[in-house]
């Protein structure tokens, strides 16, 4: 009866961090070119070094590195998961100790992507969440097999018996935020972002691949693929599935400047050239455009920006995404964090709650 508490439980908690926005933990620590704004400029503070130890970095922004085995490997071989339970069977039955039941609320949010070069061809790729007031947890992961990355999950609505996702043992919410990830970049420069879809279809594939579901495949993607053309072909192995009746897309680019949409409609997976992707359709035909105003406002602003400026550095993307935050518009919600990727260098600027005069910087490489 305790494990199927458990199982309903972690369910919810995996399907709010996938749409309002591994083995033993590994061991040795290692270190992070984090630096954490101590002022209204944006120099760099000294380097801090992260361990498996969670490590507040601001208020609802956190961050922990994860060396070793997270079972990844394992939940593909032995199939993946059509759906959210699966997925947290995995992780119950695999990693995850007993724990008391996790409860959360639930809500819509907002994203917007862009993909551009440097004057020194260095391809950048930036990254809005909205949603409203949260806590956001940033990852670094080094597994055993595949590409080290960086990636973002927003893990507030999480309780345990009405305690805080943080009482949770450190190596527990890195797994879970392993398995969870909302976007993120690894070490070949590929970068990868869901955002919402306002549609009321779902993703159902049905062959005989193996199955995914949203966040699992960027965990996937950040694992192993280097290019936008290796991601195309990875997703194309499995059968995707939605997750508490949301739609979705994915927005993809890599360091050779390629970025796409990746979407799905009555099921079949369409790829769509675009430098912007904010909450509307790109795929030709009867969805083509469909989403809110304001998500064709904020993809006309970003698209208005690459026409007035071909290149745009780390900062210049920075400040497209301030023009884009939520504080523009006349709305409850946050941009919660925007995250610049320096896909050539590695290097990785957040920006918590569009406080965009101090940044937390770490470097994949």
């Amino acid at each position: 009866m305790k494990r199927k508490c458990i199982l309903c439980s972690i369910l919810l908690l995996i399907s709010t961090l996938i749409f309002v926005s591994c083995g033993k933990a590994g061991a040795g620590a290692g270190k992070n070119n984090i630096s954490v704004p101590n002022s209204n400029t944006e120099s760099k503070a000294p380097e801090n070094s992260l361990s498996f130890k969670v490590t507040q970095l601001a208020d609802g922004l956190s961050a922990v590195k994860y060396e070793g085995d997270c079972g990844f490997n394992e939940f593909l071989s032995n199939g993946g998961a059509a759906s959210d339970a699966e997925v947290i069977t995995y992780l119950t039955e695999k990693v995850l100790s007993d724990a008391d039941g996790l409860s959360f609320g639930k809500t819509n949010f907002g994203c917007s992507t862009i993909s551009v070069k440097d004057e020194n061809e260095n391809a950048i790729f930036g990254r809005n969440f909205d949603w409203e007031p949260c806590n956001a947890m940033i990852v670094h992961n080094v597994p055993q097999n595949g590409y080290s990355s960086i990636s973002t999950v927003n893990t507030d609505f999480i309780s345990i018996s009405g305690k805080p996702f943080s009482s949770l043992s450190d190596s527990e919410q890195a797994v879970i935020c392993l398995y969870a990830p909302l976007d993120g970049m690894n070490e070949k420069g590929l970068a990868v972002s869901v955002n919402m879809l306002w549609d009321k279809d779902l993703i159902s594939q049905n062959t005989d691949k193996p199955n995914l579901t949203a966040t699992t495949a960027i965990r996937l993607l950040l694992d192993k693929a280097a290019t936008v053309d290796e991601a195309v072909s990875l997703l194309g192995q499995y059968d995707m599935h939605s997750s508490m009746g949301y739609m979705l897309h994915f927005a993809v680019a890599d360091r050779y400047g390629n970025s796409v949409a990746v979407e799905y409609v009555n099921d079949e997976m369409i790829v769509t050239e675009t430098p912007v992707v904010t909450n509307s359709y790109f795929a030709e035909g009867e969805k083509q455009g469909l989403g809110t105003k304001q998500s064709e406002e904020r993809y006309n602003i970003l698209m208005k920006a690459l026409t007035e400026k071909k290149t745009m550095n780390m900062e210049d993307v920075r400040n497209a995404l301030s023009s884009v935050g939520r504080r523009n518009f006349d709305d409850y919600k946050s941009t919660e964090w925007s995250a610049v990727f320096n896909q050539t260098t590695g290097e990785v600027h957040y920006y918590h709650r569009e406080n965009y005069s101090e940044k937390f910087t770490f470097n994949i490489k």
